[in-house]
Protein backbone atom coordinates (compact mmCIF):
# COMPACT_ATOMS: atom_id res chain seq x y z
CA UNK A 1 0.00 0.00 0.00
CA UNK A 2 1.89 3.29 -1.04
CA UNK A 3 1.00 6.74 0.76
CA UNK A 4 2.14 9.79 -1.43
CA UNK A 5 3.49 12.87 0.56
CA UNK A 6 1.21 15.67 0.82
CA UNK A 7 2.84 19.18 0.43
CA UNK A 8 3.34 21.27 3.55
CA UNK A 9 5.06 24.35 4.29
CA UNK A 10 5.71 23.46 7.68
CA UNK A 11 6.71 20.20 6.62
CA UNK A 12 9.38 22.06 4.84
CA UNK A 13 10.36 24.26 7.71
CA UNK A 14 10.44 21.69 9.96
CA UNK A 15 12.87 18.54 8.32
CA UNK A 16 14.99 21.51 7.07
CA UNK A 17 15.93 22.79 10.42
CA UNK A 18 15.71 19.13 11.86
CA UNK A 19 18.15 17.40 9.95
CA UNK A 20 20.68 20.70 10.03
CA UNK A 21 20.48 20.73 14.20
CA UNK A 22 20.88 16.80 14.67
CA UNK A 23 23.27 16.33 12.12
CA UNK A 24 25.69 18.90 14.06
CA UNK A 25 25.12 17.07 17.47
CA UNK A 26 25.76 13.97 15.37
CA UNK A 27 28.50 11.31 17.88
CA UNK A 28 29.37 8.65 15.48
CA UNK A 29 31.23 6.51 18.26
CA UNK A 30 27.98 6.14 20.21
CA UNK A 31 25.59 5.69 17.02
CA UNK A 32 27.56 2.76 15.67
CA UNK A 33 26.95 1.13 19.84
CA UNK A 34 23.01 2.32 19.05
CA UNK A 35 23.06 0.58 16.15
CA UNK A 36 24.24 -2.56 17.38
CA UNK A 37 21.58 -2.72 19.95
CA UNK A 38 19.25 -2.25 17.29
CA UNK A 39 20.36 -5.53 15.49
CA UNK A 40 21.15 -2.96 12.42
CA UNK A 41 18.04 -2.08 11.95
CA UNK A 42 19.22 1.36 11.12
CA UNK A 43 22.20 3.52 11.07
CA UNK A 44 21.66 6.07 14.21
CA UNK A 45 23.03 9.06 14.52
CA UNK A 46 24.72 8.74 17.96
CA UNK A 47 21.93 11.04 19.78
CA UNK A 48 21.01 9.97 23.34
CA UNK A 49 17.28 10.30 23.77
CA UNK A 50 17.36 13.33 26.79
CA UNK A 51 19.96 15.24 23.90
CA UNK A 52 17.74 14.13 20.61
CA UNK A 53 14.42 15.82 23.40
CA UNK A 54 16.29 18.97 23.95
CA UNK A 55 17.06 19.54 20.28
CA UNK A 56 13.49 18.68 19.16
CA UNK A 57 12.94 21.19 21.27
CA UNK A 58 14.60 23.31 19.56
CA UNK A 59 13.34 22.26 16.28
CA UNK A 60 9.71 22.87 17.19
CA UNK A 61 10.06 26.00 18.84
CA UNK A 62 7.74 28.48 17.64
CA UNK A 63 5.96 26.52 14.86
CA UNK A 64 2.30 26.50 15.01
CA UNK A 65 -0.31 23.37 15.85
CA UNK A 66 -0.35 21.05 12.34
CA UNK A 67 -2.83 19.81 10.33
CA UNK A 68 -3.65 16.30 9.35
CA UNK A 69 -1.40 16.85 5.93
CA UNK A 70 1.16 18.35 8.53
CA UNK A 71 1.47 15.01 10.11
CA UNK A 72 1.88 12.82 7.51
CA UNK A 73 4.28 14.81 5.65
CA UNK A 74 6.56 15.46 8.06
CA UNK A 75 6.35 11.95 9.71
CA UNK A 76 6.63 10.28 5.91
CA UNK A 77 9.86 12.82 4.70
CA UNK A 78 11.27 11.79 8.19
CA UNK A 79 10.91 8.21 7.44
CA UNK A 80 12.43 8.78 3.91
CA UNK A 81 15.81 9.71 6.25
CA UNK A 82 17.90 6.51 7.16
CA UNK A 83 18.98 7.64 10.60
CA UNK A 84 16.64 6.31 13.37
CA UNK A 85 16.52 9.48 15.23
CA UNK A 86 14.72 11.03 12.58
CA UNK A 87 12.06 8.42 13.37
CA UNK A 88 11.89 8.84 16.44
CA UNK A 89 11.24 12.91 16.09
CA UNK A 90 8.07 11.86 13.60
CA UNK A 91 7.05 8.97 16.40
CA UNK A 92 6.59 11.89 19.12
CA UNK A 93 5.53 14.41 16.78
CA UNK A 94 2.46 12.27 16.23
CA UNK A 95 1.60 11.37 19.67
CA UNK A 96 1.93 14.59 20.39
CA UNK A 97 -0.64 15.59 17.47
CA UNK A 98 -3.00 12.47 17.01
CA UNK A 99 -5.44 14.46 17.86
CA UNK A 100 -5.47 16.69 15.14
CA UNK A 101 -5.83 13.74 12.65
CA UNK A 102 -8.75 11.77 11.09
CA UNK A 103 -9.66 8.22 10.58
CA UNK A 104 -7.76 9.14 7.33
CA UNK A 105 -4.69 9.20 8.50
CA UNK A 106 -4.78 5.47 9.31
CA UNK A 107 -2.95 3.87 5.99
CA UNK A 108 0.11 6.87 7.12
CA UNK A 109 0.07 4.86 10.11
CA UNK A 110 0.04 1.48 8.79
CA UNK A 111 3.07 2.63 6.71
CA UNK A 112 5.44 3.90 9.54
CA UNK A 113 4.52 0.32 11.22
CA UNK A 114 5.93 -1.58 8.12
CA UNK A 115 8.21 0.50 6.84
CA UNK A 116 11.60 -0.50 8.31
CA UNK A 117 9.88 -1.87 11.28
CA UNK A 118 11.03 -2.72 14.95
CA UNK A 119 9.75 -2.66 18.70
CA UNK A 120 11.37 0.54 19.15
CA UNK A 121 9.02 2.37 16.65
CA UNK A 122 6.15 -0.03 15.96
CA UNK A 123 4.92 -0.26 20.00
CA UNK A 124 4.70 3.54 20.21
CA UNK A 125 2.72 3.91 17.17
CA UNK A 126 0.48 1.42 17.59
CA UNK A 127 -0.32 2.19 21.46
CA UNK A 128 -0.28 6.24 20.82
CA UNK A 129 -1.08 6.87 17.11
CA UNK A 130 -3.13 3.68 15.95
CA UNK A 131 -4.72 3.65 18.95
CA UNK A 132 -5.92 6.97 19.36
CA UNK A 133 -6.87 7.02 15.89
CA UNK A 134 -9.28 4.01 17.14
CA UNK A 135 -10.19 5.69 20.31
CA UNK A 136 -11.47 8.67 17.83
CA UNK A 137 -13.58 6.61 15.22
CA UNK A 138 -14.57 2.93 16.53
CA UNK A 139 -15.33 1.60 13.32
CA UNK A 140 -11.39 1.91 12.56
CA UNK A 141 -11.89 -1.52 14.87
CA UNK A 142 -12.62 -3.26 11.61
CA UNK A 143 -9.28 -2.28 10.58
CA UNK A 144 -7.72 -4.00 13.13
CA UNK A 145 -9.46 -7.20 12.96
CA UNK A 146 -7.59 -7.54 9.61
CA UNK A 147 -4.36 -6.66 10.58
CA UNK A 148 -4.69 -9.36 13.63
CA UNK A 149 -4.26 -11.99 11.00
CA UNK A 150 -2.16 -10.27 8.42
CA UNK A 151 1.19 -12.53 7.18
CA UNK A 152 3.17 -8.81 8.76
CA UNK A 153 4.08 -9.79 11.86
CA UNK A 154 4.65 -5.85 12.98
CA UNK A 155 0.48 -5.20 11.83
CA UNK A 156 0.01 -7.93 13.99
CA UNK A 157 1.32 -6.55 16.99
CA UNK A 158 0.12 -3.36 16.34
CA UNK A 159 -3.34 -4.80 16.46
CA UNK A 160 -2.59 -6.79 19.60
CA UNK A 161 -1.43 -3.76 20.87
CA UNK A 162 -3.23 -0.81 20.19
CA UNK A 163 -5.58 -0.94 22.93
CA UNK A 164 -3.00 -0.90 25.74
CA UNK A 165 -3.65 2.32 26.94
CA UNK A 166 -7.64 2.17 26.83
CA UNK A 167 -7.90 0.58 30.27
CA UNK A 168 -11.97 0.19 30.76
CA UNK A 169 -12.78 1.42 27.18
CA UNK A 170 -10.91 -1.61 26.43
CA UNK A 171 -13.15 -3.95 24.16
CA UNK A 172 -12.44 -7.34 26.09
CA UNK A 173 -13.80 -9.48 23.44
CA UNK A 174 -11.40 -8.14 20.97
CA UNK A 175 -8.57 -8.27 23.08
CA UNK A 176 -9.22 -11.66 24.05
CA UNK A 177 -9.73 -12.53 20.47
CA UNK A 178 -6.56 -11.50 19.43
CA UNK A 179 -4.71 -13.61 22.13
CA UNK A 180 -6.49 -16.62 21.09
CA UNK A 181 -6.00 -16.41 17.56
CA UNK A 182 -2.27 -15.32 17.81
CA UNK A 183 -1.64 -17.44 20.84
CA UNK A 184 0.39 -19.99 18.91
CA UNK A 185 2.26 -17.63 16.72
CA UNK A 186 5.74 -18.30 15.83
CA UNK A 187 7.50 -14.97 16.28
CA UNK A 188 8.97 -13.81 19.85
CA UNK A 189 7.34 -10.15 19.09
CA UNK A 190 3.69 -11.31 18.55
CA UNK A 191 4.08 -13.79 21.65
CA UNK A 192 5.88 -11.00 23.77
CA UNK A 193 2.31 -8.84 22.66
CA UNK A 194 0.22 -11.15 23.65
CA UNK A 195 1.14 -11.30 27.11
CA UNK A 196 1.89 -7.59 27.38
CA UNK A 197 -1.11 -6.28 25.88
CA UNK A 198 -3.18 -9.10 28.44
CA UNK A 199 -0.74 -7.77 31.57
CA UNK A 200 -1.43 -4.19 31.27
CA UNK A 201 -5.60 -5.04 30.94
CA UNK A 202 -4.95 -6.92 33.87
CA UNK A 203 -4.60 -3.82 35.74
CA UNK A 204 -8.38 -2.77 35.14
CA UNK A 205 -9.79 -6.42 34.93
CA UNK A 206 -7.62 -8.95 36.84
CA UNK A 207 -10.61 -11.95 37.24
CA UNK A 208 -11.09 -11.46 33.49
CA UNK A 209 -7.49 -12.05 32.18
CA UNK A 210 -6.66 -14.93 35.18
CA UNK A 211 -9.64 -16.90 33.43
CA UNK A 212 -8.75 -16.38 30.47
CA UNK A 213 -5.09 -17.64 30.72
CA UNK A 214 -6.73 -20.68 32.24
CA UNK A 215 -9.11 -21.40 29.25
CA UNK A 216 -6.21 -21.07 27.05
CA UNK A 217 -3.35 -22.05 28.97
CA UNK A 218 -2.55 -25.16 26.22
CA UNK A 219 -2.43 -23.05 23.15
CA UNK A 220 -0.29 -20.03 25.03
CA UNK A 221 3.33 -19.75 24.80
CA UNK A 222 4.95 -19.69 28.39
CA UNK A 223 6.26 -16.42 27.06
CA UNK A 224 2.90 -14.95 26.99
CA UNK A 225 1.21 -16.60 30.20
CA UNK A 226 4.73 -15.44 32.08
CA UNK A 227 3.96 -11.75 31.01
CA UNK A 228 -0.04 -11.98 31.31
CA UNK A 229 0.49 -12.87 34.83
CA UNK A 230 3.25 -10.87 36.01
CA UNK A 231 1.93 -8.65 38.15
CA UNK A 232 -1.28 -10.59 38.98
CA UNK A 233 -0.38 -14.35 39.87
CA UNK A 234 -1.92 -17.65 38.67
Amino acid sequence: MSVTVPRSSLADTLVDRLTTTFAEAADPARAAEMRAYMKDVAPFLGLASPVRRDLARTVLAGTPRPGEADCAAIALRCWELPEREYHYFAVDYLRRHVRHCSSDFLPVARHLVTTVPWWDTVDALAAHVVGGLVAADAKLAATMDQWSTDDDLWLVRTALLHQLRFRRATDEERLFGYCARQAGHPDFFVRKAVGWCLREYAKTAPDAVRDFVRRHRESLSPLSVREALRNIGA
